[in-house]
């Protein structure tokens, strides 16, 4: 059996061997550490009765949040399940409590998160179960130059809405831009 708990500083290390083992983005351990201080209702350890850490999310609240008019924003930094652990729920788990408490505690409008263009599986829980919606594509986002997706789950519908007058505005002003140029 596996449970889901609150992250503590003990567990920092062994989340981030879990990351070495599962993932080519790694953390020195400052990161987890910084993320743990900062924001310890926003890391969670998927545990199994024996003691043995095989998942973890990583989140953190984004720091320029809910300053000048901006909705506080959540981000998912890292999310990992030992292979051996997948497909049994566990990181639907890790997100469901992790989302909970960014709404619950620190009011957050949405949440945002980087995947691989590559990782289907994940893009299946993001998008299909979880309710994440990609924004843009980031080119070469990663070290290894892979482009990423860009997802957002939105809490709050109102800043949904405002997003995409956003993004409708910014295509209008490019497409305007371009055709201005073009005199």
């Amino acid at each position: 059996m596996v449970g889901i708990r609150r992250a503590t500083l003990d567990d920092l290390i062994n989340m981030q061997q879990t990351n070495l083992m599962c993932l080519p983005e790694n953390y020195q351990l400052k990161y987890y550490l910084y993320h743990g201080l900062s924001w310890p209702h926003l890391l969670h350890v998927a545990e199994t009765d024996s003691g043995r850490i095989v998942g973890y999310v990583l989140a953190k609240i984004d720091e320029d949040s809910g300053k000048k008019d901006l909705p506080v924003a959540g981000h998912i930094t890292s999310i990992s399940v030992h292979r051996d652990y997948r497909k049994l729920g566990i990181a639907k788990r890790l997100m469901d409590i992790c989302l909970e408490e960014m709404v619950e505690i620190y009011d957050a409008a949405h949440c945002s998160l980087n995947v691989r263009v590559s990782n289907v599986g994940a893009m299946s829980l993001y998008r299909d179960v979880l309710g994440f919606k990609v924004l843009q594509e980031e080119v070469d986002y990663y070290a290894d130059d892979e482009n990423a997706f860009e997802m957002r789950k939105y809490f709050k519908p109102e800043y949904e809405k405002i997003d995409a007058e956003k993004k409708s505005g910014s295509s209008k002003n490019k497409g305007k831009k371009q055709a201005d140029a073009g005199k």
